[in-house]
């Protein structure tokens, strides 16, 4: 990974906005004093800071200490014996919560499904003991490769229970990508289902299953979930149905305690070498990242329906559909299919019929939603909506002043969150109730986390300047390694810039202290020697009033190093021109300076974004420069938009 030279920052935004008294008053946190008091006290004392939340939770087992930090491996309440299902579930069960709605789903088709905490409490046990029937043991590995169904949470919650580690493949992967996952953690079982529904139509799992399974001889069962009813082969001795396995199963199931370190799951991301990248987690140092900031950043109450609309393929998923809000005690709604079927108003009636709280979406999707038109949000009231949060990639300003005025009417902050799989918490957050926000901004580094943006010798960088954004003290619920390969794990993430965990990530602090994130390091194009980060071209591209939104590349180019190209999607009611072109151009020009002016612009109707919403740059730099799409498109929601746009002249 290239960390050569400091970025160039170019974006300028002054607009603040301060939330109401009345969100205030009833805050977790309701000020910056009380903001500073903590940071300070995590910072002097974080063993006492971190040890404070810890005994919140439920512990089978005190620990004996907080933090082991022996650079790059940490140990986190350490001797400490704790269950991270127990905590999500058992814990509530025992009070008032019992016949709290814990889950609500929402399939595409229209259907609802509620399970109070002691509903899954029961179905949980269910299945934890169905995985010991079929010999599952703690430390073994289990693949989950379902879409978002109910019985999802509850196989995730299972495996935790007895101490087997989940890895949750994203339902919309190949059968290669199964493999790829399978064979990498050597898991012993495989839970899918037969097939969920996205736009109407099914996505067919099961047969991906039965293709990706005989090369990896580590499986030994699959069980199926019955959501569509489409006819499946049943392989003897090998596929087992959910529903014929839960009927004969106890509901009860002790939660097992479980050392603070015990592997929790395994998570896939995207490596540079093409090879996935297993994440692991941990139980104690994870169950307190999750719960602490799930509560803060969302200031959570129990009154809340709280939607975040990832899917649980995703860290966001793990992080703050399931773990976090359960821990807190909180109504967590999930929701099966797409966010524009049958009709791009899906969100805003689901938040109507839910009486959603907080709701919390990508930027991508949000940039959707406005090319759609604030028609369709304006059809629905949302008054229950009380705060706002955005997560996946860094939030330009202007979606984010359209998020604030057509979904939070002006009444709602906006929590503009950074962390990654590998942090598995929210690092760098407004905390809602202290917070003065800015457009486009994820503010400062929640207390116990000791973020900084250093040049590349580690030399923090003044206020305003470019940099390399960085942690440069561990955290609870911080990866552990890389699955099977801690000599990448030291490479990648510890050995840019020493002593301190590489975030892969530009960002520039300003004078209030507050984080701008850039994107990724590998997508800063250099023009003319000038780094520049592509955020904040698409930033100054999405604040004109015809486009939605727009992807920067970088392509090669002989004079200047290489040349900028834009990739825009209008809202609706605009066409594409020459004129056009030339307008954006020197908009871009006009914003934030002529060096950043787009070389080429191309239109297009839709980017292409994988199922989870981001946009993936990888390809359009294949298109940029001219050549064919070699890059892996098993992920991406639609397919023939690569195709159209690798048909456009340039």
């Amino acid at each position: 990974m290239s960390t050569q030279g400091n970025i160039d920052s170019v974006l300028t935004e002054k607009r603040v906005f301060e939330c109401s008294g009345a969100f205030r008053s009833t805050a977790h946190i309701q000020s910056m004093a009380d903001y500073e008091r903590l940071y300070q006290e995590a910072e002097t004392d974080p063993e006492k800071f971190w040890g404070g939340i810890a005994a919140e939770l439920h512990w089978f087992k005190p620990w004996d200490k907080v933090c082991e930090w022996n650079c790059p491996w940490a140990k986190w309440f350490s001797g400490g014996e704790i269950n991270l299902s127990y905590n999500c579930l058992d814990r509530h069960v025992a009070t008032w919560r019992r016949n709290k709605a814990a889950l609500i789903w929402e399939g595409e088709t229209g259907e609802v499904q509620t399970l109070t905490y002691q509903q899954l409490l029961l179905e949980v046990s269910k299945f934890a003991n169905v995985l010991k029937s079929l010999g599952v043991n703690k430390g073994d590995r289990v693949a989950i490769y379902m879409g978002m169904c109910p019985a999802l949470p509850i196989a995730m919650l299972a495996c935790a229970r007895i101490g087997a580690l989940h890895t949750v493949i994203f339902g919309g992967f190949s059968a290669h990508a199964l493999v790829d996952r399978i064979t990498d953690s050597q898991a012993c079982l495989v839970i899918t289902q037969d097939g969920s529904f996205r736009r109407g139509a099914e996505v067919k799992l099961k047969p991906a299953v039965d293709e990706a399974v005989p090369s990896c001889p580590s499986v030994k069962n699959v069980i199926v979930f019955q959501r569509t009813g489409t006819p499946q082969t049943m392989f003897g001795g090998r596929d087992h149905w959910w529903h014929e396995l839960m009927a004969h199963a106890s509901d009860e199931c002790p939660a097992e305690p479980l050392d603070s370190e015990h592997p929790l799951y395994l998570l896939y991301t995207s490596g540079t070498t093409g090879k996935p990248k297993g994440i692991l987690h941990t139980t104690g140092g994870y169950s307190v990242g999750t719960y602490i900031t799930a509560k803060w950043v969302f200031d959570l109450k129990d009154e809340d329906v709280f939607w975040c609309t990832a899917d649980l393929g995703w860290v966001t998923g793990h992080s703050y559909v399931l773990y976090g809000p359960l821990q807190n005690g909180a109504t967590s709604l999930m929701y099966e299919g797409a966010p524009n079927f049958p009709e791009p108003d899906r969100f805003w009636r689901v938040i109507e019929r839910h009486k959603v709280n907080v709701f919390y979406t990508a930027p991508t999707a949000i940039r959707a939603f406005m090319r759609f038109g604030a028609e369709w949000p304006l059809k629905h009231a949302m008054k229950s909506l009380r705060l706002l949060g955005t997560v996946g990639e860094p939030i330009n300003p202007e979606a984010w002043m359209w998020y604030r005025e057509n979904i939070g009417r002006n009444r709602c902050p906006i929590v503009d969150t950074w962390w990654q799989t590998e942090t598995g918490m929210i690092m760098i957050a407004p905390l809602p109730g202290a917070t003065p926000l800015k457009p486009g901004s994820a503010t400062r580094a929640l207390p116990g986390v000791i973020a900084d943006v250093v040049t590349r010798e580690g030399e923090p960088v003044p206020p305003g300047g470019g940099g390399y954004l960085v942690v440069k003290q561990p955290w609870p619920a911080m990866l552990r390694t890389i699955y099977g390969d801690p000599q990448r794990y030291v490479e990648q993430y510890w050995s840019q810039i020493p002593g301190m965990y590489f975030t892969g990530d530009g960002a520039r602090k300003d004078e209030d202290g507050y984080f701008w994130i850039m994107g990724r390091i590998d997508d800063v194009i250099t023009v003319s020697g000038h780094r520049l980060s592509t955020m904040e071209v698409e930033s100054a591209l999405v604040a004109h009033p015809k486009v939605a939104e727009a992807a920067v590349v970088a392509r090669l180019d002989d004079f200047r190093g290489q040349a900028i190209a834009a990739f825009v999607t209008l809202k609706s009611g605009n066409a594409p021109s020459e004129e056009l072109k030339n307008e954006l151009r020197a908009w871009v020009a006009k914003e934030i300076g002529s060096l950043a002016k787009p070389d080429d612009v191309r239109f297009s109707d839709e980017l292409p974004k994988t199922r989870s919403g981001k946009i993936t740059r990888r390809l359009l730099k294949e298109i940029a420069a001219g050549g064919e799409v070699k890059g892996d498109t098993t992920t991406l929601e639609d397919l023939s938009v690569i195709a159209r746009l690798s048909a456009q002249e340039e």
